[in-house]
């Protein structure tokens, strides 16, 4: 009986502390949300973003890097292309003058074979003289033309004395004769013409006086030993 009653009084006990559990639960079964801060919302907001924008400004550096690759290949190609057309114009610069020439050429090879047979010398004259006024014409449309020098004052720029000549009724330093022609190219000299120069009279008489007062001077040496 005894064993009975405690245990009663233990089931009672028990569905004590069970009502007291009961009590103390919140009345609604709704689970408690855990709201986080304004703060902190705004601070995870702005870590978004910024690895939005860091991940768009890796892809905008990526296609800078490609375009940069693709223009310094476009930039080699275009100066190995500028350098081969340099290379070809030095190579082949004269070869619109030679074609020019070309036409001369083949006057002078037919005049070769009709000078075999040819008995009148004018005509040989006449055909040579259309020759040479052919191939001048082609050099002075190129921009080619001769030098004038008799009867010109020596111009050092234009002219290379090779002598001077003792001329009558001929101003001094003026060219009396020619040599070799001289060419000028546009407006530079690519070759000067090889003249004779009249000679300066006064030059002559002061080298005479000069050697003159020389030898008086020697003798009256020689006289006073």
């Amino acid at each position: 009986m005894k064993f009975r009653k405690d245990k009663e009084k233990l089931s009672e006990e028990n569905k004590m502390e069970e009502e007291k559990i009961e009590n103390a639960k919140p009345e609604s079964d709704e689970p408690v949300s855990e709201e986080k801060p304004a703060n902190e919302k705004v601070i995870d907001q702005e870590k978004i973003n910024l690895a939005e924008k860091l991940k768009s400004a890796e892809q905008e550096l990526e296609n800078y890097k490609d375009r940069l690759l693709r223009k310094a290949a476009e930039f080699e190609n275009y100066k190995r292309r500028v350098e081969n057309d340099q290379f070809n114009l030095l190579k082949y610069a004269a070869e619109s003058l030679i074609i020019k020439l070309l036409p001369v050429i083949d006057d002078f090879e037919r005049s070769l074979v009709h000078i075999k047979d040819a008995k009148d010398v004018d005509s040989i004259k006449d055909g040579i003289k259309m020759v040479y006024d052919k191939l001048m014409k082609m050099l002075e449309d190129q921009g080619v033309k001769s030098i004038d020098a008799v009867g010109k004052p020596f111009d050092v720029h234009y002219h290379e004395a090779i002598m001077q000549r003792k001329v009558e009724n001929a101003e001094p330093h003026t060219i009396v004769d020619e040599f070799e022609k001289g060419y000028m190219y546009k407006d530079r000299v690519i070759r000067h013409t090889k003249v004779a120069v009249s000679e300066d009279d006064h030059e002559e008489v002061g080298n005479s006086s000069k050697q003159t007062d020389e030898e008086n001077l020697t003798n009256n040496e020689s006289k006073a030993e």
